[in-house]
């Protein structure tokens, strides 16, 4: 019986041990704009199965539209906030692959890391989150063995290998090289402000499957204008500083406050001030759409 209890305790405290190891590691969190029709995301899968077989691997998105890095920043900021501390995104949207355009990984004040060509992938989330260090990855230490003259895939031969073996534990911040002391790439846009009684922003994305427009203009701002459901709203937009749409639109909770096809103002899931039509599409009715060209003005409709 001393024995059969000796033995359950034995096998406890290796469950224990298992339990701890396993919780060393980390999440790793795929985004490219590769696609899932070919081998590409499956090839750095793979190359991350063999730095360590037991590692959670997740997709955040492959659907980020070809060469786009402004959607690429978007949707890191969208999601890291979500993810818990010692998360690694592995971000490749990377049209100057191959090229002396710089690759790192950044450790943001919430404590996740992202692995990414420097080429203005990180502007969200220094803007939001904030960066605490970014370092430069050695290649000479961390490419994929035998991948020496390969330079059109850095996502399965660099970014991976580096991403992997930082969510396996198997190397520290320190290990991935040099600390990076200058500015990363930041791709310049119209920030949230308050500026003559209106809000100006910008348009950063599309609720893509619904056409609603989000901006960057968060509740905090909103709330200069001392907002109350059902107040309206002059909302202006702008492709490259001409008008494309202007009209006086409703504030209010959700889209179903107003009737079928009619516009709202609302906040969006991530607080941020946003225009949709009930049950169709604002982007597709009014032609807008999104990126560091796209702006808006927003300011409380004459009574």
């Amino acid at each position: 019986m001393k024995r059969r209890s000796f033995c359950i305790a034995v096998f406890f405290v290796f469950l224990l041990a298992c339990s701890a190891t396993a919780g060393a590691k980390s999440a790793l969190v795929f985004q490219t704009d590769f696609g899932l029709r070919d081998g590409a995301v499956a090839s750095m899968k793979g190359v991350a199965f063999g730095v360590d077989a037991g590692l959670a691997m997740f997709d955040l998105t492959h659907d980020i539209p070809e060469y786009s890095v402004w959607d690429a920043a978007y949707r890191l900021r969208q999601t890291m906030p979500f993810w818990p501390a010692g998360t690694v995104f592995v971000s490749v949207v990377d049209p100057g692959v191959g090229t002396d355009r710089r690759s790192v990984v950044a450790r943001t004040k919430g404590g996740q890391f992202v692995v990414t060509p420097d080429n203005g992938t990180l502007t969200f989330i220094e803007e939001s989150t904030g960066l605490d260090e970014v370092r430069l990855i050695d290649e000479t230490k961390h490419r994929r063995a035998g991948s020496e003259e390969s330079y059109t895939f850095f996502g399965r031969d660099l970014y991976v290998c580096v991403g992997a073996k930082l969510a396996a534990g198997l190397i520290s911040f320190a290990d991935v090289g040099p600390v990076f002391k200058g500015a990363v790439i930041r791709i310049s846009h119209q920030k949230a402000e308050a500026t003559n009684g209106a809000l100006r922003g910008n348009i950063p994305v599309l609720d893509i499957k619904y056409g609603n427009v989000w901006s960057n203009i968060g509740k905090p701002l909103f709330d200069t204008l001392k907002p109350k459901v059902g107040d309206r709203f002059e909302v202006t937009i702008f492709k490259d500083g001409q008008e494309v749409f202007r009209g006086v639109i409703p504030y209010v909770n959700t889209f179903g406050d107003v009737p079928e096809g009619e516009p709202l103002l609302y906040l969006n899931a991530m607080m941020n001030l946003s225009l949709a039509l009930n049950m169709d599409s604002f982007s597709e009715e009014h032609d807008v759409s999104s990126g560091p060209e796209w702006s808006l003005s927003v300011r409380p409709a004459k009574k």
